[in-house]
């Protein structure tokens, strides 16, 4: 189609080299797999011999032996120490997703085998990140003698420190980054730890928490424990499921047969809290990755961001409907809340950038600022100021001493977390980390105008030449009678799509824009047809007030290229296919 630059400003190119056509066509005569099949799998590196077992990622075919993960068997063999003496255990998790998610796995485990368990979730504003001397205190003051601590505490030194001085163990199961000086406690798993050699490095902490607890019931089999007969680990794989699509870590290997079966065994709605989440989010259909990510995720973000943390990981160990149905509008209404304290948000950080800025062009990196932000929701906020302007970005809430709190999301191929550590060297943050796509930060007010001066330093070669290389990789071309509800079904088989594994994009070349109109606060319904007279309807996701919007709402009646992702649309009982558009350009 030779569309150099779109609205977006990508360049549009074939996802698929030489060396991948071939490998495409490999996969589809070896094996007699449909030919776009075989072109996405040779798209994401699949190898020819690799195709089948990948359409089919099994539990029992991915699973290491858990004790390959440095620590996992003596984690494991302290739990069952626990369930031996019946000892109080204390769970402290992070107050994303994913620390929900493994500390309710925790606690549904050694709930099942008799243990009094309780989970602690920090506040993310005035506790902020892991563990603290102050919260480890109070849980061994009201009776812990085991304290779990589920992605978090590779880093909390000064408070296993207070742990290790009163005398009780601390477990620590996490995925984040180690350094070279490891935290005093009883055990550490974490696959990115420097000595384990198990290459599960890619897990959530779910993910990793699932292998530990199947390391402790083989060792409970062994001990003869009739409980462990009653007890279906694989039916928990929906909330490593939700984790691991929440987590945005990459679906390969066990990730992938983690979510695989972990949407089985969501769609037979037996966690009482999924389910009731399920029905207040409107699901139709069966569940998806796309459900995970984008109707269940927030919901339980909601309450660590503005409201209770503890309300996901609560949600997700019970057993009562009831309950589940008053935690699940809980966390309804929360999510509410904070879409309309973030489109305020964004409405006043979009001001700033504008006036800051101009259109973005000129910017190395966005940051803006202010008194009355809540901080649990910059980070979104920067997500979508760096959609909004193609640049890494930052928003900053300051608090009424001076103090802020910030996050930052960056582009592709920039490491962010590398220029914020640098910040902090630089004597321009109180703290400050995070990894090449995201980082969070702490400032002074003094230091702010520095700070937009060193991070333009920084990033300014190198994102402009980013930023004016984009492209966008398209997997096919297809016309509107060609999108059908059997082609979703045949993608779907090379799914689940995700990090590192991403969703099909395809192009529709030279198609009639029937029709553009704003559906809800931000979203763009289009129709397309043919020439032929085929029609396929699209949605643009937030894209009001983007280039991409103001085209699809000005150009009725005109010729595009529109490009997006595919899938099916649950409506009345029947389904319907739905282009996800993402990009556009006129037709010559």
């Amino acid at each position: 189609m030779g569309v150099e630059r779109s609205v977006s400003g990508n360049r549009w190119i074939s996802r698929l080299d030489q060396a991948g056509q071939n490998r495409a066509l490999a996969i589809a005569q070896t094996f007699g797999l449909p030919d776009l099949i075989a072109r996405v799998l040779a798209g994401r590196g699949v190898a020819a011999e690799e195709a089948m077992a990948f359409l089919d990622p099994t539990i029992r075919n991915l699973m290491p032996d858990p004790h390959s993960m440095t620590d996992c068997e003596k984690a494991a063999l302290r739990l069952l120490e626990a369930i031996k003496r019946g000892e109080r255990v204390a769970i402290f998790g992070d107050y994303d997703v994913d620390g929900a998610a493994s500390s309710a796995l925790v606690y549904r485990f050694l709930r099942h085998f008799g243990v009094a368990a309780n989970i602690y979730i920090p506040d993310r504003i005035f506790e902020g990140y892991g563990p603290n001397p102050v919260a480890i205190n109070q849980l061994i003051d009201n009776g812990a003698h085991l304290i779990v601590t589920v992605d978090c505490g590779t880093t909390s030194f000064e408070a296993l420190e207070a742990a290790k001085a009163r005398g009780v163990d601390i477990v620590v199961i996490d995925h984040h980054q180690v350094g070279h000086e490891l935290p005093p406690c009883h055990a550490l798993v974490n696959p990115n730890r420097e000595d384990d050699l198990s290459g599960q490095g890619h897990l959530c902490a779910a993910g990793v928490v699932f292998l530990v607890l199947v390391a402790a019931l083989r060792m409970l089999r062994e001990a003869g424990d009739p409980r462990v007969r009653s007890i279906d680990l694989l039916a928990w794989l929906d909330i490593v499921a939700l984790a691991t699509v929440c987590d945005v870590v990459p679906l390969k290997g066990l990730n992938r047969a983690y979510v695989v079966k972990g949407l089985i065994a969501a769609r037979h709605q037996g966690n009482a809290g999924l389910s009731a989440l399920f029905r207040k989010a409107g699901l139709g259909g069966p569940v998806t990755p796309y459900h995970f990510g984008f109707m269940i995720g927030p919901r339980i973000n909601a309450g660590g961001r503005i409201g209770d943390a503890a309300l996901g990981s609560r949600l997700l160990t019970l057993e009562d409907n009831g309950e589940a149905e008053a935690i699940a509008e809980r966390l309804d209404d929360l999510n509410r809340e904070r879409q309309a304290m973030e489109a305020a948000m964004l409405q006043e950080a979009d001001a700033e950038a504008l006036a800051e800025y101009g259109n973005g062009d000129g910017a190395a990196v966005i940051i803006t600022a202010r008194d009355n932000w809540h901080p649990g929701i910059v980070g979104l906020i920067a997500s979508r100021l760096k959609d909004k302007f193609r640049r890494p970005a930052f928003a900053i809430a300051f608090d009424p001493s001076g103090k802020g709190t910030g996050s930052g999301r960056s582009i592709n191929g920039f490491d962010m977390g590398r220029m914020v550590r640098a910040a902090v060297d630089a004597g321009l943050l109180v703290k400050g980390g995070g990894h090449a796509m995201a980082a969070g930060l702490t400032v002074e007010r003094a230091n702010l105008g520095k700070l937009r001066a060193f991070f333009t330093e920084k990033a300014e070669k190198q994102v402009s030449g980013l930023v004016a290389n984009e492209t966008l990789k398209i997997d096919g071309a297809l016309g509107a009678s060609g999108a059908t509800v059997e082609l979703v079904d045949q993608l779907e088989t090379a799914g689940p799509y995700g990090s590192g594994h991403p969703q099909p994009i395809f192009a529709i070349p030279a198609h009639r824009l029937r029709d553009s109109r704003l559906v809800g606060q931000s979203h763009i319904k289009i129709t397309l047809e043919a020439q032929d007279g085929g029609r396929l309807e699209g949605i643009a996701f937030r894209s009001a007030e983007t280039p991409l919007g103001d085209l699809l709402l000005n150009s009725r009646g005109a010729q595009l290229h529109v490009a997006g992702t595919l899938g099916a649309d649950h409506w009345q009982g029947s389904r319907r296919v739905q282009l996800r558009v993402t990009d556009a350009a006129k037709a010559p």
